[in-house]
């Protein structure tokens, strides 16, 4: 198991690989997610009102806190470590747990979407299998093994799936974009000035602000491999303005082109992005881009399926270090230094879900629950990270890395667009059709997950109880570390 060295600043056995550029394009492919846009876009145009606000209350905050904490709280863990230290055990442990079960019911859904996109860029004979359940879990099960084989062999290779996958979110994006203003120029839009106009009128649209809060989270990414990053202090913080400036521009920018496409009745949850690139392109006679830019976007899911796998699957490992789950959680691959029984798990649980995925429901109506009990689960641990922002700007001896004033501001927008974030998670979207189904399966998953998470920490806890009881004694630090030393 990996520990801390009393007196060093980074965890042994975990190499430095992820340079500033490897840092931009990670943080562009965790952030900006295009099979994220088709559902936020099924809401209509009220969503680009939406995005404006979420961008100013939740993600410039975002990356406030980040830069912040990840300066004061240095290592590897992201936002466990700064509950952690800002709240004590249990909250981090929380945190953590609800961080990391967010993305084992995320990453089905980005596996299943990649699988959906990649049968368009072998043409119609292997399209006929997309509504092939056998098919379509296989393939899934087949991305995440392959997945996992890259990431236990370590970062140097993972992450030029990562890279890659930003390059396809940008191309991919560009494009998507450049078609919507050509039919724009042949004026064949679906999207008209006087739909811009801001009206709140149906309470069944309220769910896009929390997904996309949502769809804006990953700047934390990176801290979770805080002892994997070269010069974090110099490269984190021009990392983070840069790729959250190119997320959010291909955010509102695909958002705007999917509008253009289709109404917005009309766009799917699952291959929107498709589908508005089908249509623009039969307009504008450019049906030979299909494939290329399924292509692409089949390289852009990839890559933030393999950047969530990388940070995300790192999560156990963290806490296999702080004993709260079994020890063997934590171990180290012996030539490859890297938390693989942390990974695997982590695989499994995907691929357990990718295949359950299939039963009881619609496809889309499946895909809805995972995306919102992610929503749920993912803005918990966000509410811990800005209100350790605001604790730590309130501290009086803080050593601050920018104004308190500016500080105190986006913890507190940062915890209002959360809290509002999870609130609205819970109101069924217009796409679904068994409301109180949808419910019960919600609230269920949430005592599922919440209680299963105190379950862990209290048997750690009584553990260590007893292990205190029978060895009081203290031991020197140098031999055992303390849980201090043991953690960052």
């Amino acid at each position: 198991m990996a520990r801390r060295m009393p007196g060093s600043s980074h965890t042994p056995g975990l190499r430095r690989v992820l340079g500033r550029r490897d840092l931009i394009l990670l943080f562009i492919v965790a952030v900006a997610n295009l099979n994220m846009v088709p559902p936020i876009s099924a809401s209509g145009p009220i969503t680009l009102w939406l995005w404006l606000i979420a961008m100013l209350l939740f993600f410039w905050p975002q990356g406030a806190a980040v830069t912040e904490l990840a300066q004061k709280w240095p290592g590897e863990g992201g936002i466990y470590l700064w509950a952690k230290r800002g709240f004590g055990e249990q909250h981090g442990f929380f945190a953590g747990w609800c961080y990391w079960l967010s993305n084992v019911f995320y990453l089905p859904t980005v596996v299943l979407s990649c699988v959906g996109v990649g049968v368009y860029v072998f043409g119609p004979r292997v399209q006929r299998f997309a509504d092939s359940p056998a098919f379509t879990a296989s393939m899934a099960t087949a991305l995440l093994l392959f997945l996992l084989i890259l990431n236990i062999r370590g970062l140097e290779l993972g992450k030029w799936i990562n890279n890659l996958g930003g390059a396809g979110t940008i191309g991919g994006a560009a494009v998507v974009v450049l078609l919507a203003g050509i039919t724009l120029h042949h004026h064949q839009s679906s999207f008209h000035r006087a739909d811009i106009r801001p009206v709140f009128h149906d309470w069944r649209l309220l769910p896009a602000f929390g997904t996309i809060c949502y769809s804006l989270v990953g700047l934390d990414l990176a801290s979770i491999m805080g002892d994997e990053i070269c010069e974090p202090k110099r490269n984190l913080p021009v990392a983070i303005f840069w790729g959250g400036l190119a997320a959010a521009a291909i955010y509102l920018g695909t958002t705007m082109a999917m509008l253009i496409a289709l109404p917005h009745e009309q766009i799917g949850i699952l291959s929107g992005v498709l589908q508005a690139i089908n249509v623009m392109s039969l307009h504008n006679g450019l049906s030979f881009v299909v494939a290329p830019l399924a292509f692409l976007e089949c390289l852009a899911i990839l890559g933030t399926a393999s950047a969530w796998f990388s940070g995300a699957g790192r999560l156990p490992f963290v806490a296999g270090i702080d004993r709260y789950l079994p020890a063997v959680v934590g171990k180290v691959h012996p030539r490859y230094h890297t938390p693989y029984v942390s990974l695997i798990i982590y695989a499994a649980l995907s691929a357990l879900l990718t295949l359950l995925s299939f039963f009881g429901v619609t496809v889309g109506e499946a895909y809805l629950t995972m995306l919102d009990l992610a929503v749920i689960l993912q803005l918990l641990p966000s509410c811990y990270m800005f209100a350790a922002l605001l604790k730590h700007a309130l501290a009086p001896d803080a050593k601050l890395h920018t104004s308190k004033p500016y500080l105190i501001a986006n913890a507190l927008a940062g915890l209002l667009a959360t809290l509002v974030g999870i609130g609205v998670a819970f109101v069924p979207s217009r796409q679904v059709s068994s409301i109180w189904i949808y419910e019960g399966k919600l609230l269920t998953a949430c005592v599922l997950i919440f209680g299963s998470a105190y379950l862990f920490y209290r048997r750690a806890a009584r553990n260590q109880h007893v292990a205190t009881a029978l060895d009081p004694l203290p031991q020197p630090a140098a031999v055992f570390p303390t849980p201090t030393e043991r953690s960052f």
